[in-house]
């Protein structure tokens, strides 16, 4: 991998737990991610006339993506609620990929190598030293639910992104009007559970949930195109220092509680990921 792709993927990591940490930072989470979803979305649609339309079986690999990113924004959203960013990112992000990896195992006859392993039982014991360290630490526990809960979800989505991508053959045009049924979906559930009032947010809140959208796109399109320039494993990898940034982005900009314990296991949960990813 070159240096400046490194340097471009290393940013996108900064800008993913940016996004999070934009949403984290706001006195309501599910508006935050409604506003972020809806900005997304309006991009999307721009997107949209600059590639061909699905066609057939493409449609329900693309409904069903739209479905689990609203259910996994749902999630972390709720989780966001009750727990600080550098409690609630590591235990989100980091679950996920193991996850992908033991559904591959089952359910998509992959192949696993002995690092692998070793990778699985790393994120897992990271992630349970994260875990603990709300019950130490006088957190609300209704966080661990929330997060493992956006971990399931973003598992979901990101093998059903894979393999509907695959079956589209152009990942933009995927990418598009994932991003748009999202948008619908989480639209018509705000709006079920929530009426009209949040999309009368004020012109702050709607300018911090579409720059919190734009670092979200961003982030996304860094990822594509280094995956272009460099291997694909590496790319994904060099992604996973996201929770070291969460971590010192909770803690050093938005002052939440601090402690060797959650910095060490945000580490080991990096190790984890990196090793299954490599």
């Amino acid at each position: 991998m070159e240096f400046h792709v490194f340097l471009a993927v290393l940013f996108a990591a900064v800008l993913h737990a940016g996004w999070n940490a934009v949403i984290r930072s706001g006195d309501d989470r599910f508006l935050g991610m409604l506003l972020l979803t809806t900005t997304q979305g309006a991009m999307a649609v721009v997107m949209a006339f600059f590639v061909p339309l699905p066609e057939g079986i493409v449609w329900v690999w693309l409904l069903g993506s739209g479905l689990l990113h609203t259910i996994y924004k749902l999630f972390l959203s709720a989780a966001y609620q009750h727990g600080d960013l550098s409690r609630v990112y590591p235990i989100a992000r980091g679950a996920a990929p193991m996850m992908v990896v033991l559904v591959g195992i089952f359910l998509l006859s992959d192949t696993i190598e002995a690092k692998e392993y070793f990778g699985i039982g790393l994120i897992g014991a990271g992630v349970m030293m994260m875990a603990r360290g709300v019950f130490s630490s006088g957190e609300s526990r209704r966080l661990l639910p929330m997060a493992l809960g956006s971990a399931v979800f973003t598992a979901g989505y990101s093998i059903v992104d894979g393999l509907g991508a695959r079956v589209a053959m152009d990942a933009t045009m995927f990418t598009a009007w994932l991003f748009i049924f999202d948008a619908m979906f989480f639209s018509m559930y705000s709006f079920w559970s929530r009426g009209t009032a949040p999309f009368k947010a004020s012109p702050r809140a709607w300018g911090i949930g579409a720059f919190a959208g734009v670092l979200s796109l961003a982030t996304y399109w860094i990822a594509v195109w280094a995956m272009t320039v460099a291997p694909i494993a590496l790319v994904a990898a060099v992604r996973e220092t996201s929770v070291l940034f969460a971590v010192i982005i909770g803690v050093v900009i938005l002052k939440e509680k601090t402690s060797v314990g959650k910095f060490v296991a945000a580490l080991v949960i990096v190790a984890g990921i990196v090793i299954i990813r490599l």
